[in-house]
């Protein structure tokens, strides 16, 4: 259950697990990862759910997940925030070792509309360019611990 799993101060990261284009992203920032500050769980994941309905997702978004990444700040704190869409992607970039923190800070520059929008047309595509997953990919030995 999320509620009892210590992040340490790490992100946590909520990809869709059935995405083939999130999967692939997933395994981008594991291999830029090296200081072991995110860690990774499918949106449709039963215990997501509580997680979800606290910021006010869609009931339909419990049980499939959000359409969207969602990076956790604070997971289960006092100062817990969810990012969504653009902001998620950014805080990630932020949280990797050089040089990402310096491309994630460029893309802050940039209008949030104009981010977002960028994202939700890939979202929108995505499924029929990546492909859509039947199970979500077990991780391998050296990744399991960085997945809830």
């Amino acid at each position: 259950m999320i509620e009892r799993i210590e992040l340490g101060g790490r992100l946590l990261v909520i990809f869709d697990g059935h995405c083939g284009f999130c999967n692939r992203s997933v395994r981008w920032f594991l291999r830029r990862d090296r200081h072991d500050r995110l860690r990774f769980v499918a949106s449709q994941w039963p215990m997501v759910a509580g997680l979800l309905a606290r910021h006010g997702f869609a009931p339909a978004d419990l049980e499939t997940g959000p359409n969207t990444i969602l990076v956790v700040r604070d997971a289960n704190g006092e100062d817990e925030r969810v990012l969504v869409r653009s902001e998620a992607a950014v805080a990630m970039l932020l949280g990797l070792p050089r040089p990402w923190p310096a491309v994630g800070r460029v893309f802050s520059w940039i209008p949030r509309s104009a981010r977002d929008l960028g994202y939700r047309l890939i979202a929108r595509w995505r499924y029929r360019i990546w492909g859509r997953l039947e199970t979500c990919p077990l991780p391998t030995d050296e990744e399991r611990e960085r997945f809830l």
